[in-house]
């Protein structure tokens, strides 16, 4: 995706102290499109039930080590697609690399990207692109973005962004029947409500972008049971455990766009509590949250599972591999969830 120089996304950015994001946005025709990479060729034969991956891969920062994650973990085996989170495009930060495609190319995958937020606080990005991105064995017929309900002006943030939430989508062409797939990545800087809301707007615009064939959606949907925002929250919530119980086991009482989902047919996966999110607190500690799903549409979860990334799980890693290598806590901030999902 063609980037912009310097200078105009720093002028771009001082319109957003007297103009919103809306009418910023529609200044910036990159955030209307998805990019496509569409040169792998399809599998031979298709199985009867498909492997979806949905990971937050906090910015591919360390693309070399989630390479060899994809590569040697055994439990996201196998895998068709993967609904991706938090790839850069031209940041400084990942090497300004084009981490979606680089990724795709090394695994022979096809892709759909789509602009989230265009970073501003470091002026050695390339482009400071930053968004989501949907990866597919099998050729992409179409893809798109849909940009969601504005929840929280990232520009005011201490991270200083044009942009906000978007869903990338696409219909892939699986053995000549389409499947419809969709890569979410909702507001944690809201309550439950604004969540809903862009929930809403997705489900609103699959019926039209992506109608009559099943549906793979899935992402970090933020599902914290708390608005990100308010610290005094955050902090009763990690002072008690029954409270912290909350975040795991009662989420769909605090989170209402999962009631919408299953309400609009889809099928929630995990359906057990299982912890997707280690979340800093002060003194070493975290808060276990339940943020990442796969939903289901024409499709049922035969099983499905969660993917520690935390170091001391990476027990696969090849001796003399980068993983084996890698000394941070954690991979990315998110574990990673899987689905083997069979056509109705």
């Amino acid at each position: 995706m063609r980037g912009i120089p310097l200078e105009e996304r720093k002028a771009l950015g001082a319109l957003l102290e007297q103009r919103s994001q809306e009418e910023v946005m529609a200044r910036i025709p990159q955030f209307g499109t998805a990019e496509i990479g569409n040169f792998a060729p399809p599998p031979e034969t298709v199985p009867p039930a498909l492997g979806a991956l949905m990971f937050n891969m906090e910015r591919g920062v360390h693309l070399a080590e989630i390479g060899e994650f994809l590569r040697d973990c055994p439990a996201v085996q196998p895998f068709d697609l993967i609904l991706a989170n938090e790839l850069d495009d031209g940041c400084a930060r990942s090497g300004n690399r084009n981490t979606a495609r680089a990724l795709a190319e090394s695994f022979g995958l096809n892709y759909a990207w789509g602009l989230e937020f265009i970073e501003l606080v470091n002026d050695e990005n390339e482009k400071g692109f930053h968004g989501n991105a949907v990866f597919s064995r099998w050729p992409i017929r179409q893809a798109g973005v849909i940009r969601l309900p504005e929840q929280y002006n990232w520009y005011f943030d201490r991270q200083k962004r044009i942009g906000g939430r978007l869903a990338v989508f696409a219909e892939l062409d699986v053995g000549g029947r389409p499947l419809g797939a969709v890569s979410i990545h909702l507001e944690n800087r809201t309550h439950g409500e604004g969540r809903r809301l862009q929930m809403e707007a997705i489900l609103n615009a699959v019926e039209r972008e992506l109608p009559d064939m099943p549906l793979i959606l899935g992402g970090d949907l933020n599902t914290n049971t708390f608005d990100g925002r308010d610290k005094e929250d955050i902090g009763a919530i990690a002072g008690s455990p029954a409270l912290r119980r909350r975040c795991l086991e009662e989420v769909f009482q605090y989170e209402a766009l999962l009631p919408v989902a299953a309400e609009a047919g889809y099928q929630i996966v995990p359906e057990e509590p299982r912890l997707t999110r280690r979340k800093p607190l002060p003194g070493g500690d975290f808060l276990p949250l339940r943020l990442d799903w796969i939903l289901l549409r024409g499709l049922s979860a035969e099983e499905s599972r969660m993917i520690s990334t935390a170091r001391e799980d990476l027990t696969y890693a090849r001796p003399g591999s980068a993983l084996a290598a890698f000394t941070g806590a954690e991979l990315s901030d998110h574990n990673a969830v899987w689905a083997l999902c069979r056509p109705d």
